[in-house]
């Protein structure tokens, strides 16, 4: 029987507070949780059961396989100057916008990337089941480590490269970020008319639906796919108290409008 893989974090923020427990379950030894803030480090490390908190970044004597750094993008790579390791040591980190090459300094060959592709928050643990994992190696070893890692705890594994994540990262931003603040616009709104976001889960769910399945371009509806002018203009003035919420309508709009057209006319 193998060895169970042994794995410490850099970082307890959300996704961390998902993918260690999850990485335990699957049969992997979580072990050493190293945060700036040693509170968020101990909250985490009491989840797991080998969980100890790690006061510094000298992981040079810490008997472990593989390091994830799940931090903040922007934190990644003053982070990673920091770490101390032997070159045995595999380390990724976990984000979806930040090129493999930036752990290209560390003293270490065995540097690689492990993303997955979901929204993750501490209050919500999420089943890693269906997920996407990408992964990225600067060497054949290290990827395909880390995508037995990701093997045990989804079958979506995939290699990609540094390229491909970042654009799969910005077109997440637009079909989630997005998408998330076009549901707390529309929130605003229902509150004007005292109805809950709730009632719009049915069409939430269909509107995903039929764009996987007949694809968005298809699935588009509503009065710019038309070119219904006359519902068109009388939202913009309801929108009229709300100046910035008219501009968004009106360029989202115009943009539907100008595609369907182009469509239609060819």
């Amino acid at each position: 029987m193998s060895r169970a893989l042994r794995i410490d974090f850099i970082g307890a923020g959300n996704l961390a507070w998902n993918l260690a427990p999850a990485l335990e379950n699957a049969g992997a030894s979580v072990r050493n949780i190293y945060s700036r803030n040693p509170d968020n480090a101990k909250k985490l490390a009491n989840k797991l059961y080998e969980g100890q908190v790690k006061l510094d970044l000298d992981f040079s004597e810490t008997n472990t396989d593989i390091i994830l750094i799940a931090i903040a993008d922007d934190a990644i790579e003053d982070v990673a100057k920091e770490i101390i390791l032997s070159d045995d040591i595999i380390i990724a980190h976990t984000s979806g916008s930040i090129a493999l090459s930036t752990l290209g300094y560390l003293a270490t060959p065995n540097v690689g990337v492990f993303y997955p592709l979901q929204t993750f928050t501490k209050n919500q643990q999420v089943n890693f089941e269906d997920i996407p994992v990408l992964i990225e190696g600067d060497n054949k070893q290290t990827t395909n480590r880390l995508s037995e890692l990701a093997k045990t705890l989804t079958g979506n594994v995939s290699v990609i490269s540094s390229s491909q994540r970042q654009q799969l990262h910005l077109a997440a931003v637009f079909s989630n970020n997005f998408t998330n603040w076009m549901l707390t616009q529309s929130e605003e709104i229902l509150q004007t008319a005292n109805l809950d976001l709730s009632i719009m889960k049915p069409l939430l769910e269909q509107s995903i639906s039929k764009a996987i399945q007949l694809g968005s371009k298809n699935a588009q509806t509503g009065p710019a796919k038309r070119g219904d002018f006359e519902v068109l203009d009388t939202q913009l003035e309801l929108l009229a108290n709300q100046p910035e919420k008219q501009e968004v309508y009106k360029l989202i709009s115009q943009q539907i409008l100008d595609f369907y057209q182009a469509q239609r006319d060819e």
